[in-house]
């Protein structure tokens, strides 16, 4: 009876008691939800009061571009941005006739008045306590800091002026600004440069040590080191213009070439092998010799492109502009059973697309294949206009083994004797086939692909450019040629400025726009505004002279200061955006290679010709490569060891994996702009890869071999060959510790096999030493 009266007693409490319980965890998850709300104003609160420590105060007038812009691009374009599918709310935010339009259910409300702060919705959601009103919502993970929205509402307090995206407009060609101290420019760009400066509170760095100076730019215009005959010549000359003369020497030489074609086999995503599965073999080297051909001959930048997108439609087309479109054959090609063609063919022609717009125009296309863009005015239908140009080929999505892709041309040893003197076709080879572009499927049709597959085509797309940036011209020829005319017309305002900033990035460290694969809305703003379009300006008036414009660069006094940063400067610059000094850049993959062969004396000194391969791990190859592709590495032996890095055989699939290691991309697809890191992974590199090591000991036994009087002697000698400058006395003093410690404790485990390989005490000593200076920061690093 007691057990029935306590089971009734429990079903009472639990009729009452349940319902209160679920309430109150209601009660719960809402509060919750507001103290989320809340943890996120606490935030934001707490970032502003770290922002006023640092001084960062509201500007005296807020300007679109540089203040507005970016907010809403990055926190409000997702939703209402330029892709219709999915915008909401009915509002628009990134053209001036959206942000101003009329919205809600009875367009009696506006997201943006200006001048009036009440009647702008914009500015009552951003504040509003109600997280179901806030924008952008909470569960977005997008927030404004206060100091943001303090931003949003000035702007629209001092009349909401609305400006262009600045990369759309015309570059204008500013007048040279006045400066406090004239004296320290040596060129226009420094004027720019010293009026940043001089707004942030900021002076420039002292000039660098002639040392330091001529290593930099031999780096930045050759990717190989000074010799020690070099930096003496400019030590010892005390001409006002000796810098100059190593300036010009340094454009006039071969190498000059192979350093700027290193950097466009990235853009080209250049490969000797077709990628994917079986990663097959393929011929494109005659191309990268034009390359290296046509910087040393200066061709002015808009042919260098026009003649890769469009040599075959030049009027009178020679040999040599055809063979330059390889340019746009250099994507992957699949070779594996069971693939559809024509998935595969539509591949191609999006790659081709897709590496056009990021290296001539940065812009972020790809964005657009599937729906509109979504952060800036890009339709897909633009997207198929623009595919249009690079779809009249008759190619194949897949090729047999043994198969050469077509279209492709056939190159003789009579033509490389008659009109191709820059192919080093070998004297084992007589011919060598290479793919090319001609647009010899003409009636070829262009539909809308709808989510971007192949085989969901929607209507016919005409020929056609991004408006945004210039409308295609009913005057220009409708093909890849009309294209190229397009890129150059005095009317877009993309081409140049996307040119010399690559140009800057190469040989400052960092785009004045630092994104520069990106000028649209999600890029990065320039540093210098009025300097790149006075520079962009500037180059087209010039001819497109690529190497007078690398001269002016390396010629300013911005470029030849000194790297060595003060607190203050650090504190005030971090990523050195002002250019308050000189930039701290890491030699690249390929440069680190080089450096090392060309200090040792082993590197060979040739240009062109078919790839090589060098030095990998043992059975790389095979462990890595599945079904019919190359499974076998076989090093090269003789000169193929030891010449540029940029000759080095390059697997899609598998690139040299030393050059991986310091941030050289794949080659899949076009990169403008490599990663900078600093891994553990390269120390291992530096310290055990056998070119390191070979170069070393070749170094150290010559150095022996000259007989030297002292092995302080030496030391100072290999010191400045790695290095390009004098140790002072405390590291001479140091490095001899070292070399006197590693003979003290030289047990070769085989004195036989030492001897046999040139590893006598001495030389096994220095050896060690000389590795040890490969290995240091400064050796590794440019000035």
């Amino acid at each position: 009876m007691r057990k029935r009266d306590n089971k009734k007693r429990w079903l009472l409490i639990g009729y009452f008691i349940i319902p209160f319980i679920i309430v109150l965890l209601f009660k719960y998850v809402v509060f919750k939800s507001n103290d989320t709300y809340q943890d996120i104003r606490d935030e934001s609160l707490s970032k502003d009061k770290h922002h006023s420590k640092n001084q960062l105060k509201l500007p005296d007038t807020v300007d679109f571009i540089f203040h507005v812009k970016p907010i809403l691009s990055d926190r409000c374009y997702l939703c209402h941005g330029p892709d219709e599918g999915t915008r909401e709310g009915g509002l628009r935010l990134d053209t001036k006739e959206g942000a101003f339009a009329a919205i809600g259910e009875h367009l009696d409300k506006y997201a943006i008045v200006p001048g009036d702060t009440k009647s702008s919705l914009l500015l009552s959601r951003i504040h509003s306590m109600n997280p179901e009103q806030l924008m952008p919502p909470v569960d977005s993970n997008l927030r404004l800091s206060e100091y943001e929205k303090q931003l949003l509402t000035k702007w629209i307090e001092q009349g909401a002026v609305w400006k262009d995206h600045w990369a759309f407009v015309l570059p204008k060609k500013k007048s040279i600004p006045s400066i406090v101290n004239p004296e320290w420019a040596s060129n226009e760009i420094d004027f720019f440069i010293a009026k940043r400066l001089e707004r942030e509170g900021l002076k420039p760095s002292q000039p660098a040590s002639k040392e330091k100076l001529i290593r930099k730019l031999y780096f930045d215009l050759t990717g190989l080191p000074p010799s020690i005959e070099d930096i003496d010549a400019f030590l010892n000359d005390t001409d006002a213009n000796a810098y100059e003369k190593v300036v010009d020497k340094v454009l006039a030489s071969l190498a000059y070439g192979e350093r700027m074609a290193t950097n466009w086999l990235d853009v080209a995503r250049y490969a000797d092998t077709h990628g994917y599965q079986d990663d097959m073999p393929r011929i494109m080297w005659p191309w990268r010799d034009w390359v290296i051909s046509a910087f040393n001959r200066n061709i002015p930048y808009d042919d260098f492109i026009k003649w890769q997108l469009a040599g075959d439609l030049l009027p009178d087309s020679n040999l040599e502009q055809v063979l330059a479109t390889g340019f746009n054959r250099n994507h992957k090609i699949t070779q594996e059973g069971g693939v559809i063609d024509e998935e595969y063919r539509v591949e191609y022609v999006k790659d081709r697309t897709n590496t056009t717009a990021k290296a001539l125009l940065g812009l972020t296309l790809e964005c657009a294949q599937c729906h509109d863009h979504k952060y800036d005015p890009i339709s897909q239908n633009e997207y198929y206009g623009f595919y249009a140009f690079f779809n009249k080929l008759d190619e194949k999505g897949r090729i047999d083994y043994n198969e050469f892709p077509k279209p492709n041309i056939k190159i003789t040893s009579q033509e490389v004797e008659d009109v191709l003197s820059f192919v080093k076709l070998p004297d084992s080879i007589k011919e060598v086939n290479l793919m090319v572009m001609k647009d010899d499927a003409p009636e070829r049709k262009t539909y809308l692909l709808k989510r971007g597959q192949y085989d969901a085509p929607g209507d016919e797309v005409p020929l056609r450019t991004p408006e945004v940036v210039l409308k295609f011209s009913d005057s220009l020829p409708k093909n890849r040629l009309g294209l190229a005319e397009w890129l150059f017309s005095k009317e877009n305002a993309l081409t140049a400025r996307v040119a010399v900033n690559r140009m800057w990035q190469q040989i400052f460290g960092v785009g004045i726009v630092s994104t520069s694969d990106d000028f649209g809305n999600q890029g990065s703003l320039p540093s210098h505004p009025d300097l790149l379009d006075w520079l962009a300006v500037s180059f087209r008036e010039e001819g497109w002279d690529m190497k007078r414009m690398y001269k002016r660069m390396v010629m300013s006094s911005t470029y030849k200061q000194t790297s060595k940063a003060t607190p203050k400067l650090l504190e005030a610059d971090p990523n050195n955006m002002l250019l308050a000094r000189s930039s701290r850049d890491k030699l690249s993959a390929e440069m680190i290679r080089d450096n090392a062969l060309a200090v040792s004396g082993l590197l060979v000194k040739k240009i062109g010709g078919p790839s090589v391969k060098p030095y990998q791990p043992p059975g790389l190859w095979a462990e890595t490569t599945s079904g019919q592709g190359l499974t076998k590495y076989i090093p090269d032996t003789g000169e193929g060891l030891h010449r540029r890095s940029l000759y080095t055989f390059w697997k899609r699939t598998l690139p040299p994996p030393s050059m991986l290691t310091f941030d050289a991309p794949t080659r899949d697809f076009c990169e403008v702009k490599r990663q900078k890191t600093s891994t553990p992974l390269q120390a291992l590199v530096m310290l055990n890869d056998p070119q390191i090591m070979e170069a070393s000991k070749y170094l150290a036994t010559h150095i022996l071999e000259e007989g030297h009087n002292s092995d302080k002697d030496n030391i100072k000698v290999i010191f400045r060959k790695i290095t390009s400058r004098f140790p002072d006395q405390s590291e001479v003093e140091d490095l001899l510790e070292y070399l006197n410690f590693t003979k003290e404790n030289y047990e070769p485990t085989n004195s036989e096999t030492a001897q046999k390989e040139g590893f006598s005490k001495e030389v096994y000593a220095y050896t060690i030493l000389t590795s040890l200076i490969f290995n240091l920061d400064e050796a590794v690093i440019k000035g």
